[in-house]
């Protein structure tokens, strides 16, 4: 086999997005120079991107004349690779195989961050593969997968606490109090309880009984919106799931900022028809904010302040 191609940079920045957001990543991005099914290139450094799953930084294009020259020119960057196919997928899967594996596991809760890097890369044609050696995700696509509590929580809306406590690398303690606003049925309440924390459920409906009757869980039966900071008192986290459009959430999450009585957030701003661009612009606008699509968010994302 004849020397490797030297990795050539580009000019530009990967952004892959959620299945069935492409339109939502695009039209944060604004002018992008290609989308090849869900990964979409745009010049330039990382522009802002709360809809992106992973982001790939500073890719190099990298000249292949075939399949053994591909392996070798990625493994001579660095060890662990995972694919983005599109297209030419035989080919791209027979590069594939020649690389050091990876074997993804459902991870437990809670769980450190990995710390090898993790570069991504894609068959831009027959002779040239596009990778990054950084991303922004240290998980495959950015999917984090866990290993579920299948008997005690009411539904799957707590994997999304998980997801964002994961990312964020901190997570509520004993002796600190959550407060749990739109909980019923009590997934996320459920989430922050098993961490050893005091939880303060509020909704109009009821909790699940086996969650209301946890030991340090006070429930209270009342709306969200109406509930004053003052009534409360100082809280360590407010968590908010709620159903509820972007604006409304944001009037009470100001309020409670206004307040000073919470130190950290973790709210799910949901979406109902068309996405609300303006309103999350203005949530990642406040200061100290981190705004991301979760690989366990729907047609949402996730507002965290710590």
């Amino acid at each position: 086999m004849g020397a490797t191609a030297a990795a050539e940079p580009t000019n530009w920045t990967g952004y892959l997005a959620p299945r069935g957001f492409v339109d939502e990543v695009v039209a944060e991005l604004g002018e992008v120079i290609a989308v090849h099914d869900r990964l979409i290139f745009a010049d330039g450094p990382p522009r802002p991107s709360a809809w992106a799953q992973n982001i790939w930084y500073a890719p190099l294009r990298l000249p292949i004349s075939s399949i053994g020259e591909a392996a070798k020119a990625l493994r001579a960057l660095q060890r662990n690779w995972v694919l983005y196919a599109f297209h030419l997928h035989r080919r791209a899967h027979l590069i594939e195989e020649k690389l050091p594996p990876l074997r993804p596991k459902r991870l437990p809760f809670p769980t450190d961050l990995p710390a090898a890097p993790l570069g991504s890369w894609t068959l831009l044609d027959a002779n040239t593969i596009i990778a990054a050696q950084r991303c922004s995700s240290p998980f495959p696509h950015g999917e984090l997968e866990f290993a579920e509590n299948k008997s005690a929580p009411p539904n799957r809306a707590y994997v999304k606490l998980w997801e964002a406590l994961t990312l964020a690398g901190t997570r509520p303690g004993p002796g600190e109090v959550c407060l749990d606003l739109g909980a019923s049925p009590g997934g996320w309440s459920w989430a922050l309880h098993e961490t050893g924390a005091r939880v303060i459920a509020v909704d109009k409906a009821p909790l699940s009984p086996n969650i209301a009757a946890l030991p340090r869980m006070t429930v209270l039966r009342q709306s969200a919106f109406a509930l004053a900071p003052e009534e409360v008192g100082p809280v360590d986290w407010l968590c908010c799931d709620v159903v509820c459009y972007p604006q409304r959430l944001l009037g009470l999450i100001r309020r409670w900022l206004d307040s000073g009585l919470a130190r950290r957030f973790v709210c799910t701003i949901k979406f109902q028809g068309e996405t609300d661009h303006a309103t999350a612009r203005e949530f990642a606008a406040i200061p100290g904010s981190r705004l991301m699509h979760l690989h366990h968010n729907k047609h949402e994302l996730t507002w965290m302040r710590l």
